[in-house]
C-alpha cells in the first residue's frame, strides 16, 4: 500500500472562511509558524518576515537530520502554503516598510521573548496605533510576567516545568517527556482559535484586539482533569503503576500488554466482561469495581500473561466481537500500511524546486471538503519583488 498516494481526490471548497485575510507571520519554530499554518489552509494569505541571511531558524533545525531543497523537512511542513519576505527590522528603511504592511494587514503573529517588538516598536500597542483593526497574537514561553517570562521557550522546557513528564511511564521510571513537540502544537491551536475568534468579533464590530498565550498555559490546560482534581481535594498525588498501566489516574485494565507479535491497548472496560471473554475466572468474580483499583497491578499482570498466548488479531477478534474497547498498538510503518491511514487521506504533495516532498494536510474539513495546497514552503525572501511590487513604499524613511 502506498502511503504517498498524493492529495485527495475530492475538491477543495471553492471559497475558504479566511479568503481575504492578510497575516504576516514574525515567528520561528515552531507554535508561531504552525498556528499561521492553520490560518493559510483557511484561506488567508500569510507572508512570513524572516531576517534576512538566515531566516526561521527552523530552516536549519532538522527533524530527524533531514532536508529537502535546501530546508529542513519540518520547515517545510509547518510553512507550506505561504509567501516570504525578508526584513532586518534593525535597519530603518526595512522597519519601516514592515510597518506599512502592518497598516494592511488583518492578523500578526510573533513569539518573540517578552520586551523584543516593543524595543523595535512592533509590540501590540504600537502596532494598533498604527492599524487600530489589528488582531495581533503574541506567544511566549511562560507568559510575559512573572518569574519565568525570560526563560528559554521551548517544548521539552515546557514539557518538564508543567509536570507532564511524570504522568508518563511507569512507577520505576524517572520523568518521560511526550516524543514530539505536543506543547508546541497545542499552543498553535489556541493562536489560531484565538485569531479566529477576534476576526469574528472585528467583522461584527470593527474592533480588533490582542491573543496571549503560552507553552506554558497550553501544557496546563491539557491537564485540566488533574489539576481541577487537585485544586479540589489537595490529597491527589501523581502515582504511577505497573509497567503495563496507561494513566496515572485510571485503573486496570487501562494499558498496553504484550502479544506474540505485538501489543494490545485496553481502554476502560469492566473485569467481569473481560473476564468471561477471555476465558479468566479470576477477572470474572471483580464485581466490585474498587477492586480494579486496589487490586490493579494484578489485574494487569493476569491479563499480560493471557495475552501474552496470542497474536494482537486473536485477541482483536474476541474483544471486538464482545464490544470491547481495544485497539492494536502499530508501529509507524505499520500505521503507514494500514487501510485506515490510507482512507483519512492525511497526505498531499507540495512541489519546489521540480522536486515533490510529500507531508500532511490541515486535519479539518470544510463543508465537507479535504482542504489541501500543493504550494510549498517558500524559500528564503522569494517573495520579496513580487510583495513590494503589489504594496509599494508609501513613505521615505525618517
Amino acid at each position: 500500500m502506498n502511503h504517498r498516494n498524493g492529495a485527495p481526490t475530492e475538491s477543495a471548497p471553492s471559497e475558504l472562511p479566511l479568503e481575504g485575510i492578510l497575516v504576516l507571520d514574525f515567528s520561528q519554530f515552531l507554535a508561531g509558524p504552525v498556528a499561521a499554518l492553520r490560518l493559510a489552509d483557511l484561506g488567508a494569505r500569510v507572508i512570513k518576515v524572516e531576517r534576512p541571511g538566515t531566516g526561521d531558524i527552523g530552516r536549519t533545525l532538522a527533524f530527524a537530520g533531514r532536508e529537502f531543497d535546501g530546508d529542513t523537512v519540518s520547515f517545510h511542513a509547518m510553512n507550506r502554503n505561504k509567501e516570504s519576505i525578508t526584513a532586518d527590522l534593525k535597519v530603518a528603511d526595512d522597519l519601516a516598510y514592515v510597518k506599512e504592511l502592518v497598516e494592511r494587514a488583518d492578523v500578526i503573529i510573533q513569539n518573540f521573548r517578552p520586551g523584543v517588538m516593543e524595543r523595535i516598536g512592533l509590540d501590540f500597542e504600537s502596532v494598533r496605533a498604527i492599524n487600530p483593526g489589528i488582531v495581533y497574537a503574541s506567544a511566549t514561553g511562560y507568559g510575559e510576567e512573572g518569574p519565568w517570562k525570560d526563560r528559554p521557550g521551548q517544548d521539552l522546557l515546557a514539557q518538564a516545568m508543567s509536570g507532564i513528564p511524570w504522568l508518563n511511564g511507569s512507577k520505576t521510571d524517572g520523568p518521560v517527556p511526550v516524543g514530539l513537540s505536543i506543547a508546541d502544537h497545542l499552543m498553535s491551536c489556541h493562536i489560531a482559535q484565538g485569531v479566529t475568534a477576534l476576526l469574528v468579533r472585528k467583522f461584527r464590530t470593527g474592533k480588533g484586539g490582542l491573543v496571549q498565550t503560552s507553552l506554558l498555559e497550553a501544557m496546563l490546560d491539557l491537564q485540566f482533569e488533574l489539576l481541577s482534581t487537585k485544586l479540589n481535594d489537595d490529597s491527589i498525588t501523581v502515582q504511577r503503576h505497573g509497567e503495563h498501566s496507561a494513566h496515572a489516574f485510571l485503573a486496570a485494565p487501562y494499558g498496553t500488554y504484550p502479544t506474540t507479535d505485538g501489543y494490545i491497548a485496553m481502554a476502560m472496560n469492566p473485569l467481569p466482561k473481560l473476564g468471561d471473554l477471555l476465558g479468566m475466572p479470576e477477572l470474572s468474580e471483580m464485581h466490585d469495581p474498587q477492586l480494579a483499583w486496589d487490586r490493579q497491578e494484578y489485574v494487569e499482570e493476569l491479563l499480560a500473561a493471557r495475552f501474552a498466548t496470542g497474536t494482537t488479531q486473536q485477541w482483536l477478534d474476541v474483544l471486538d466481537a464482545g464490544d470491547v474497547w481495544c485497539a492494536p498498538v502499530l508501529t509507524l510503518d505499520e500505521l503507514l500500511a494500514s487501510g485506515g491511514f490510507e482512507a483519512i487521506r492525511m497526505t498531499q504533495p507540495v512541489t519546489r524546486g521540480g522536486n515533490e516532498l510529500f507531508t500532511t494536510r490541515s486535519p479539518i474539513r470544510v463543508d465537507g471538503q479535504i482542504l489541501t495546497s500543493s504550494k510549498a514552503a517558500p524559500t528564503l525572501g522569494q517573495d520579496n519583488d513580487r510583495v513590494r511590487a503589489e504594496f509599494p513604499a508609501r513613505k521615505a524613511s525618517a
